[in-house]
């Protein structure tokens, strides 16, 4: 589907919204989409790889089917070779939350993106300067891909002194630091100071985690992949490639694509690329969970052993305390 934001407008009173995040297989999907059948509402994606067309078995999209008719927003709005920014995202996601109060509703923003999550709720202000947003995209990338310590690095070699003074975890004054030495002048133009609470967003959100004991989801993860090479990602990759994609483009970067491209252009075997997978995921998963403890207001739910009816009460049950009442399921919970 192509989907193209609606123009946001200023508003008088905070907007609502339904967050749910946690770390990649944790089962967010399931979740967001019985909340959406409950609500009447609709889900706004805040994956930086559902964006992209054709990129379906690695990046975990749902299918068609799988979304029972519920509409999906920022799935499939961009080829391979455009590049996705926190700065695109807040602005597309904060129209749509616009747009769906404006009719009634509350949406339900499932995803796994922390940065672009974090930035969206507690309103980050970027610079638009020609040239920024590519870099930050890049920088974003090679800190989900390798880990913040690859991004701080630059920086050492670039500025030991201001990469001794910025601690590995300040992600995003590394990152600015970078840009000011790349391109000079102010990259952020407004200052915020982290959220820690729910008063304290620019929504007015109910923001729900879920996570699972470590080797749990460990489990989860590998038993993904391996579902997702039963599912044809490797004659995904095949396809994409066929059709000229490049191994460089930015789509082609996200995890699960660019260790079967490798395989396929002969580096390694199909079980290490499999292999590969696996580990780049389950520390995908651990940099997602350092993202999340950034974000104090968030309220857990541990689903280890409960049903998905069991998540999905919890889940209301916190609505309801936030004062979310969902029309038809006020006695739920």
């Amino acid at each position: 589907m192509t989907d193209s934001a609606p123009a946001a407008s200023l508003q008088a009173k905070k907007e609502k919204v339904i967050v749910i995040l946690g770390p990649t297989a944790v089962g967010k999907t399931d979740l967001s989409l019985d909340l959406a059948e409950l609500l009447h509402s609709e889900i706004i994606s805040g994956d930086s790889m559902l964006v992209y067309r054709g990129f379906d078995i690695g990046s975990a999209k749902p299918t068609p089917a799988e979304r029972r008719g519920i509409p999906h927003h920022l799935i499939d709005i961009l080829d391979a070779d455009e590049p996705y920014t926190v700065t695109r995202f807040q602005e597309q996601a904060a129209a749509w939350i616009h747009a769906l109060n404006e009719k009634g509703q509350i949406p339900i923003l499932a995803g796994g993106t922390g940065l672009y999550i974090k930035a969206l709720l507690e309103g980050y202000a970027f610079s638009h300067a020609e040239g920024h947003e590519d870099f930050r995209a890049e920088m974003e990338r090679l800190a989900q891909e390798k880990g913040k310590e690859a991004v701080h690095a630059l920086l050492e070699q670039a500025d030991p002194e201001t990469a001794a003074r910025l601690h590995v975890n300040d992600f995003r004054r590394v990152v600015r630091a970078l840009e000011t030495l790349k391109y000079g002048g102010t990259i952020v133009s407004q200052e915020k100071r982290a959220a820690d609470t729910a008063e304290s967003l620019v929504y007015d959100a109910c923001v729900i985690g879920l996570r699972r004991e470590r080797q749990a989801l460990y489990a989860r993860i590998n038993r993904r992949v391996d579902l997702m090479m039963e599912a044809g990602l490797e004659d995904e990759v095949r396809g994409l490639l066929a059709k000229g994609v490049e191994r460089e483009a930015p789509a082609m970067k996200g995890i699960g694509y660019k260790e079967i491209a490798a395989y396929l252009a002969g580096e390694g075997s199909r079980k290490e690329a499999v292999a590969t997978v696996k580990l780049h995921t389950r520390h995908f998963a651990k940099r997602q969970l350092t993202w999340y403890r950034k974000m104090p207001y968030i309220e857990w739910v541990d689903v280890d052993g409960l049903s998905p009816e069991e998540v999905r009460n919890q889940a209301l049950a916190r609505l309801k305390k936030r004062g979310f009442f969902p029309i038809g399921v006020e006695r739920m919970g």
